[in-house]
């Protein structure tokens, strides 16, 4: 079932263009891990995410392209770009599956993880349409759209939508209660972290795209574990 679930899932990736052929082998693999980890609540989360991101870069493409803001490649990941943002969540599907004991915490890093790389890519994405006014993160002075480390109010509120989501489909998989806003908790300071990691070392060129990306993912999972460890 699994099997055929995750190939299913590669062969369409795909086919529609959204993946590289390289992305969809790292990302049925990471899928596998994060499954033996968390169970079927596990991939839900990973197909919300992608679902999700894959549907906020093709929204309104033609304004993006216009802007010069759509995604490079048309939109199609990268194997890099898998690991970036599922990486860590491959990581914590590992150890719940090797140590029981600690499971029930690294399934709820898993879940802070999906929601700060949901909440930056609908950010991003949506905010770039739906914006109307933009900021650079540190500053909080009006700034170029499209730019790294540049926020507007509006696409902040759409990454907390969709964090909102992926804290929901974590509670109706696993329990509902504090988590639900403990997730909205880490997926907005995954959010942040990236965004002022794009607009310091990532403009200056010291780290890439993808390596923001991971430390967005990574810092929703910290929040996330530091915040079940020690209020749970």
């Amino acid at each position: 079932m699994v099997s055929l679930l995750l190939g299913s899932g590669m062969f369409y990736s795909v086919r529609a263009g959204k993946l590289t052929t390289a992305a969809a082998g790292t990302g049925g693999a990471l899928g596998l891990l994060i499954y033996l980890g968390s169970g079927f609540t596990g991939l839900a989360l990973l197909a919300l995410f992608f679902g999700l991101g894959t549907a906020a870069s093709g929204w309104r493409v033609a304004d993006k392209r216009s802007l010069g803001l759509a995604e490079e490649n048309k939109g199609r990941r990268t194997a890099g770009q898998v690991v970036a943002n599922a990486g860590v969540a491959g990581l914590l599907g590992l150890l719940a599956w090797q140590y029981p004991p600690a499971a029930p915490l690294d399934q709820f890093m898993l879940a802070g993880s999906f929601a700060a790389a949901t909440a930056d890519t609908l950010s991003s994405e949506l905010g770039n349409v739906y914006g109307r006014r933009y900021y650079n993160i540190l500053t909080l002075r009006p700034d170029t759209r499209g730019l790294n480390g540049v926020v507007s109010l509006e696409g902040t509120l759409l990454g907390l939508v969709g964090t909102a989501v992926l804290a929901a489909t974590y509670c109706l998989g696993f329990s509902w209660g504090l988590a639900f806003g403990w997730l909205l908790v880490a997926g907005t300071a995954g959010n942040l972290m990236d965004s002022v990691l794009g607009a310091t070392l990532e403009r200056r060129g010291v780290l890439s795209n993808n390596a923001v990306n991971f430390i967005n993912t990574l810092t929703g999972a910290m929040v996330a574990g530091g915040l079940g460890h020690w209020l749970g």
